[in-house]
């Protein structure tokens, strides 16, 4: 059983609200305006926001696809982690930034839902963490062409599973924005 001693700090994780990522996904809109809900109430609490990054294929380091999207805009206090895969844990900085903050416990948000976001909070569960997922802050595309179910119901399952996830001495379970509270003992 794997959990994380002395770490009872709560952080905001945005990933991968980039313009490669999320244009043309599922009500693009309505969740960048949850997500940067989210980051004020995170910064009004004092609660750290932690920014995801992906760089990849269609997503080059510095290109306009690679950049996040223009209603969202870190402090510059805020750390920034660079990836390459899906779970923002492997092969980055995450872990030690979070360590730094004494974060025990992740609010995650972002894109995609099938995939960075799924493997993220599979990745921070494993490792630890307790995490929350906002079921009305996180999007996909269509791949429906693929032999994927469409975008609402690849996240309405996404919430689904992750509110009953389960393990010794961890918490999950997906949440509304309007629910986030980063205010103690809320």
């Amino acid at each position: 059983m794997t959990t994380l001693k002395d770490r009872p700090n709560t952080a905001l994780l945005v990933v991968d609200v980039q313009n490669g990522v999320v244009t043309g996904s599922h009500e693009r809109d309505s969740v960048v305006a949850n997500v940067a809900a989210l980051v004020e109430k995170a910064r009004e609490a004092e609660v750290p926001v932690v920014w995801v990054q992906h760089s990849g294929d269609g997503l080059a380091k510095g290109s306009p696809e690679w950049e996040l999207v223009p209603e969202l805009k870190p402090a510059p206090a805020e750390p920034l982690v660079e990836k390459e895969y899906g779970d923002s844990f492997e092969d980055t900085t995450l872990e030690s930034v979070l360590a730094g903050l004494g974060v025990g416990h992740l609010v995650v948000s972002g894109a995609q839902t099938d995939a960075c976001i799924r493997s993220t909070l599979h990745g921070a569960f494993a490792r630890g963490y307790d995490a929350t997922l906002v079921g009305d802050a996180h999007t996909t595309e269509d791949l429906t062409n693929w032999g994927a179910p469409p975008p609402e119901q690849v996240i309405a399952h996404t919430n689904l599973y992750w509110n009953h996830q389960t393990a010794p001495g961890r918490t999950a379970g997906t949440v509304a924005t309007k629910e986030v509270s980063f205010k103690a003992g809320e």
